[in-house]
C-alpha cells in the first residue's frame, strides 16, 4: 500500500470518501474534486448500466425469476388485495419494471411497485411505479435488492507492521495511508466478523454500515420477504485482502473516490443475516445459481425434436437457454449469493433446492 503521496484532497477514511464519489454527498469529510465527485456516480443519467453488467441487463428472465419469487410470496400471504413489490438501488427501473411485466394479469393488477434510489426519476417509467429515495415504511409482499449492498460505503481496515489493525485512508486520487488503530462499533465488528491476524498488509472491509442498512430495509417489511443479491463471503471464507474495486465503462479499475467510477465491496452476508434476522439461527444463503433453478431458469436446452416441428421456437427457447445458462453459471453471475429473510411467511424457497 502507498502511505504518501502527493493525492488531491485531504485525507479521509474510505467511507466518507466513497459516499461523496458514488452519491455527491459528504457526510464525514470535504467533498472532492471536479464536476463528477459534485454530482455523484451514481446520479449520472447513464446510470449503473452504462459502467456494468449486473443480471437485470444480462437476461429478462432474471426479472422473470423475480416475478415467480413475488408470486410465491402472494400465495404465502394469502393472497392479499394488495401486493408490494419494492426494488432497492433500482437504477433506471429496468427489474421493477421487468417484474411487472412478467407477472400473470391478476397478480400484477393487485401489485403496488416502488423503485428505491437516490438518481431522479427516469423519463418514461411507467406512471405505476413510484419513485422513492428510501423504502415504503410499511412493505407487505418482497423487498428485493439486487446489487445494493456492495455499494454502501464501508471503512477499510489493514493490519499495521505492529499486528493492529488502523484504519485506512484515502485521498481523492485513491492514495493510501493508515490511519489510527480501529476503536469501538468498528473494532467490536471486526473482531467479531472479520478478526485479522497480526500480518502486515492483511485488510478487511468494515461490514457495519450495511448491517445497519440491511436491518433498516429489513424492518419495513411488516410481512413477506426481504432479498439481498450480491457477491459476498462468510466467516469460513474471508478474503485476506479485502475486495475493494472500482469499475468503469464495463472494466475493472483501481478505487479512486474521485467520482469517475463505481466502487464496490464484496458483502459480509452473514453477518447482514445476523443483523436482519428476528432470531438467532443460519444464514438463510442460497448461490444464485441454486436460488435460480428453484425458480424454473434451469438453462436446459430445448430437445432437438423442435427444430423440426417449430424452427422458430426452437431458436428462442435455445437462446433463452443461454441466457439463463449466463445467469446460473459458477464462476460467474451463478455465483452471487442471494440472503433471504421471511417476515411473517415461511422461507418461500428451499434452503437447498434440487
Amino acid at each position: 500500500m502507498v502511505r504518501d503521496g502527493t493525492g488531491s484532497g485531504g485525507w479521509r477514511g474510505w467511507r466518507a470518501a466513497t459516499r461523496s464519489a458514488l452519491y455527491g454527498t459528504d457526510g464525514e469529510g470535504g467533498s472532492g474534486t471536479g464536476d463528477s465527485d459534485a454530482r455523484g456516480f451514481y446520479r449520472r443519467p447513464e446510470g449503473p448500466a452504462g459502467h456494468f453488467r449486473t443480471s437485470v441487463h444480462a437476461s429478462p428472465l432474471f426479472a422473470t425469476a423475480v416475478a415467480r419469487l413475488l408470486c410465491r410470496v402472494d400465495e404465502a400471504l394469502g393472497r392479499p388485495g394488495t401486493l408490494d413489490f419494492v426494488d432497492m438501488a433500482a437504477g433506471r427501473g429496468e427489474l421493477v419494471t421487468g417484474v411487472l411485466a412478467a407477472l400473470p394479469a391478476d397478480v400484477a393488477a393487485r401489485t403496488r411497485a416502488y423503485a428505491v434510489e437516490i438518481a431522479g426519476r427516469p423519463e418514461g417509467l411507467a406512471p405505476r411505479i413510484t419513485w422513492l429515495s428510501a423504502p415504503p415504511p410499511q412493505v407487505t409482499g418482497l423487498l428485493f435488492a439486487n446489487e445494493w449492498l456492495d455499494n454502501v460505503p464501508v471503512e477499510v481496515a489493514e493490519v499495521d507492521p505492529a499486528g493492529v489493525p488502523r484504519l485506512v485512508l484515502v485521498r481523492d486520487d485513491g492514495t493510501e495511508r493508515l490511519g489510527d488503530p480501529l476503536s469501538g462499533a468498528e473494532a467490536e465488528w471486526l473482531a467479531r466478523w472479520w478478526p485479522l491476524p497480526a500480518e502486515e498488509g492483511l485488510r478487511a472491509e468494515i461490514g457495519l454500515p450495511r448491517d445497519l442498512a440491511w436491518a433498516a430495509a429489513v424492518s419495513c417489511v411488516a410481512r413477506g420477504l426481504a432479498v439481498a443479491v450480491d457477491y459476498g463471503h462468510t466467516a469460513d471464507a474471508r478474503p485476506p485482502f479485502g475486495t475493494l474495486t472500482g469499475f468503469r465503462e464495463g472494466r475493472e479499475t483501481a478505487p479512486v473516490p474521485d467520482g469517475s467510477c463505481d466502487i464496490t465491496a464484496h458483502v459480509a452476508l452473514d453477518a447482514c443475516a445476523t443483523a436482519g434476522a428476528d432470531a438467532p439461527g443460519p444464514a438463510p444463503l442460497l448461490t444464485q445459481h441454486a436460488a435460480l433453478r428453484a425458480l424454473g431458469i434451469t438453462g436446459a436446452r430445448p430437445p432437438l425434436a423442435l427444430a423440426g416441428t417449430d424452427p422458430a421456437a426452437y431458436v428462442r427457447a435455445l437462446a433463452g437457454a443461454g441466457e439463463a445458462a449466463e445467469l446460473t453459471a459458477p464462476g460467474g453471475l451463478g455465483d452471487f449469493a442471494w440472503l433471504l429473510q421471511p417476515v411473517g411467511i415461511a422461507n418461500p424457497l428451499p434452503r437447498e433446492p434440487a
